[in-house]
């Protein structure tokens, strides 16, 4: 984990100091170009789909060291996600099974718009970013990600128990505001 920590406060130094010479624009610029994120979407916004799409967010998380590889640098976790898409897929579909789901999934290394993001103190800016995406079933619901590189998944990841506790929330809000306007 120490090597984690390392690797992230390398990366934040150098966004900070870049940003001071080159300003907002040319940071998310080099943002963009320096990130790899993790999106999974889910099927639909019901409580199990939503609950499911985390299963599959920890069980590639408890995978990444054998997806990405040990080595951290950017070009490296690429290499190795985009020639283990297939792992990837696996790994979705056989939690997806054990669950008792029976949709499917697709995975593909993608260029995609993201939101800004807030993790903790950090802020992602909005952008065009390199992501592995795994698409469950319809994918019409909410999605998760986090950034894979530098690596802020595993904090993101500890929040599990509240991220199952909002989307059970939204799904309740969803019925309630469904049944009010009826």
């Amino acid at each position: 984990m120490k090597k984690l920590d390392a690797v992230f406060l390398i990366g934040i130094i150098g966004a900070v100091v870049f940003s001071n010479f080159s300003g907002v624009t040319g940071t998310v610029s080099k943002l963009e170009k320096d990130v790899l994120r993790m999106h999974i979407l889910a099927n639909s916004d019901s409580t199990e789909d939503q609950s499911v799409k985390l299963k599959v967010r920890d069980r590639l998380l408890e995978c990444s060291e054998e997806i990405f590889g040990e080595n951290f640098s950017l070009e490296d976790m690429k290499k190795n996600a985009g020639e283990k898409l297939d792992a990837i897929n696996k790994i979705a579909e056989e939690v997806l099974s054990e669950n008792g789901f029976s949709y499917g999934s697709n995975t593909e290394f993608v260029n995609m718009e993201f939101s800004a993001r807030k993790y903790g103190e950090l802020t992602m800016p909005a952008g065009n970013y390199d992501a592995v995406r795994i698409t469950l079933g319809e994918a019409k619901g909410h999605n998760w990600w986090c950034v894979m590189y530098p690596p802020l998944c595993i904090p993101a990841a500890e929040e599990a128990v509240s991220d199952e506790e909002r989307a059970v929330s939204y799904t309740h809000l969803r019925a309630h505001e469904t049944r009010r306007h009826l």
